[in-house]
C-alpha cells in the first residue's frame, strides 16, 4: 500500500473543479461556444451546414471493399446469391410462422460459414422477413477507404449496415461533390481533417469515434425506385442540387466582412483552411476531442482570404494526390526492372543502429518496397504530416499491400487497383513519392497561415 501523506505535507495537491460540461480533465475552452457551429442534428439552431454524414459503415469490409472492381463484384454476387438461397431454405422450414416468430429462429438456423457470407443484424432481419436481393453493378463505386487510399466499394443499403446521409451527398457516381471529413467526437488520436470527392469509409478521418463529413452540395432528389436491394435504379430522374452551406452561415460571415464578396464556396474552403490551423487545433484541442468543430471569424478580411485560399490549395493537394508530381526520391533497384518487379506485398522500413543505445531501429529515410526495390533519401519532415493518427506516408505503407482475410479467404491486393484501375503497375511506388510531395507541401501551406487572430 502506498502512503500519499507526503503529498499533503508538501502541499502538492491541486484542486480540480469540473467545468460547466462536467469535464474534470482536459477542460474545454469557453470561447469555443462563440464560434459558428458547423452542424447540429439535435436542435434547430443557426449552423454552417444544412446536413452532414458519417462515412459508410459496411460491417463487412472484407466483402464490400477490394482493390479490384471485378473481384469485388464476384465476391458480392456470390454472397448475395448465397443469402437468397438461405432465404428460400428458411421460408421452406418456417413458412407457417408469422414474421415475429420467424425472427426467433434465424441465429440457430442460418449457415454462418464465413467463406460464404458475413451476417449482420440487419441482414438477419431481412432474412426473417423473406426479402431477396439482387446484385447491382451501379453499386460498385470508388471510395476513399483510408487517407490517400482508394478502393472499390459495394455501396448498397442492404449490404452496408449504415449508409447514413451518404446517398444524399453522392447519389450517383457521376454526381460531383466534395466533403470535408473530420474526426468525430470521442477521437483519441488528435483532430484530423481530410477532403474527398468520393464516398468515404466510416473510419477515414478517425479510427476511434468515426468521421463526420460536411459536403459542398446536397442532392435533395437522390435516385429512388422500387426496392430492389440497392441505392440505385437505371432511370435518370430529375435531381435538385443545392448548396450544403446555409444562408445563415454565409450571412454571418458576410456581416463580419461587409466590404468583401464572399461566396459559399469561398466559405467552404475557409473552413478547410481554419481546420488545418495549428493555432486552432492546439487552442481548442479539448473541445475538438468532445464535440463537432465550431468555426471562428478571424478579425481581418485579409486573413479570411488567406485561410480560404490556403483551404483551396490544401484541397487541390488532398483531392488530386494521385496526379501531383512525385517527389524525386532515390530509387535503388537490383538490375533492370520489368512491370512485374513493381508488385508490392508489404513495404517495411530498413533498419539502422541507434548511436546512443546500439539497438536496431527503423530508418525512416529508407523504405524497402520489395525484394528488388528500395526507396532512399526520404526527408524526415515528410513524416510530420499526420492525418487520422498516423503520418500520411504510414498509411501508404500499410494500405499498399496484399492481405488475406483469415476467416473468408478473400484476398485484397493493392496491385489490382494499380493495374486494373490506374493502368500503371508502378502506381504503389509512385503513390509513395506523390504523398511525400503532398506531405511537404501541406506543411508549407499550414506553416504559412496567419496567426489565429479572433
Amino acid at each position: 500500500m502506498q502512503d500519499v501523506s507526503g503529498i499533503s505535507e508538501a502541499n502538492g495537491w491541486t484542486k480540480i473543479i469540473p467545468d460547466s460540461y462536467g469535464d474534470w480533465l482536459k477542460q474545454r475552452e469557453d470561447r469555443f461556444n462563440e464560434f459558428f457551429l458547423m452542424g447540429d442534428k439535435k436542435i434547430e439552431t443557426p449552423r454552417l451546414f444544412h446536413s452532414y454524414s458519417q462515412g459508410v459503415l459496411t460491417a463487412r469490409d472484407t466483402w464490400c471493399f477490394n482493390g479490384s472492381d471485378k473481384k469485388l463484384a464476384k465476391n458480392m454476387y456470390a454472397m448475395i446469391d448465397f443469402y437468397n438461397s438461405e432465404v428460400l431454405r428458411f421460408n421452406e422450414n418456417f413458412k407457417g410462422l408469422d414474421k415475429k416468430a420467424r425472427g426467433k429462429y434465424t441465429d440457430s438456423f442460418i449457415d454462418s460459414n464465413p467463406e460464404k457470407i458475413s451476417w449482420t443484424r440487419a441482414l438477419k432481419q431481412d432474412l426473417a422477413k423473406g426479402k431477396k436481393f439482387s446484385f447491382h453493378e451501379s453499386g460498385v463505386r470508388e471510395c476513399l477507404y483510408r487517407p490517400f487510399t482508394k478502393q472499390w466499394m459495394y455501396f448498397d443499403r442492404r449490404f452496408n449496415e449504415m449508409v447514413y446521409q451518404m446517398p444524399r451527398i453522392f447519389p450517383n457516381a457521376e454526381d460531383y461533390n466534395l466533403m470535408i471529413c473530420v474526426s468525430g467526437p470521442g477521437c483519441i488520436a488528435g483532430f484530423s481533417a481530410i477532403m474527398s470527392k468520393v464516398p468515404v469509409e466510416f473510419c477515414v478521418a478517425a479510427m476511434k469515434g468515426g468521421s463526420q463529413c460536411f459536403p459542398l452540395y446536397l442532392y435533395d432528389d437522390p435516385i429512388e425506385g422500387p426496392d430492389q436491394g440497392g441505392l440505385f435504379v437505371t432511370e435518370t430522374p430529375v435531381k435538385r442540387r443545392r448548396d450544403a452551406i446555409t444562408d445563415d452561415g454565409l450571412i454571418h460571415f458576410q456581416a463580419v466582412y461587409p466590404d468583401e464578396e464572399i461566396s459559399k464556396e469561398d466559405l467552404f474552403y475557409y473552413v478547410y483552411g481554419i481546420l488545418h490551423s495549428a493555432d486552432y487545433r492546439e487552442r481548442f484541442a479539448d473541445n475538438l476531442s468532445k464535440e463537432l468543430p465550431r468555426i471562428p471569424a478571424v478579425n481581418k478580411a485579409v486573413d479570411f482570404w488567406s485561410y480560404s485560399n490556403a483551404g483551396r490549395s490544401l484541397a487541390d493537394l488532398h483531392l488530386n494526390y494521385e496526379t501531383v508530381d512525385p517527389y524525386p526520391l532515390t530509387i535503388e533497384s537490383k538490375g533492370k526492372l520489368s512491370d512485374a518487379d513493381y508488385r508490392v506485398k508489404k513495404m517495411k522500413f530498413a533498419k539502422k543502429k541507434d548511436p546512443e543505445t546500439g539497438k536496431s531501429v527503423n530508418d525512416r529515410s529508407k523504405v524497402i518496397y520489395n525484394s528488388r526495390i528500395t526507396i532512399n533519401s526520404i526527408p524526415e519532415a515528410a513524416w510530420d504530416y499526420v492525418v487520422n493518427g498516423k503520418a500520411a506516408l504510414t498509411w501508404v505503407m500499410e494500405r499498399q499491400a496484399v492481405t488475406t482475410h483469415k476467416a473468408s479467404g478473400i484476398v485484397n491486393d493493392a496491385n489490382d487497383w494499380a493495374i486494373e484501375t490506374m493502368g500503371n503497375p508502378k502506381y504503389p511506388l509512385e503513390l509513395f513519392q506523390r504523398v511525400v510531395t503532398v506531405s511537404l507541401e501541406t506543411q508549407k501551406i499550414v506553416n504559412a497561415l496567419p496567426p489565429l487572430d479572433i
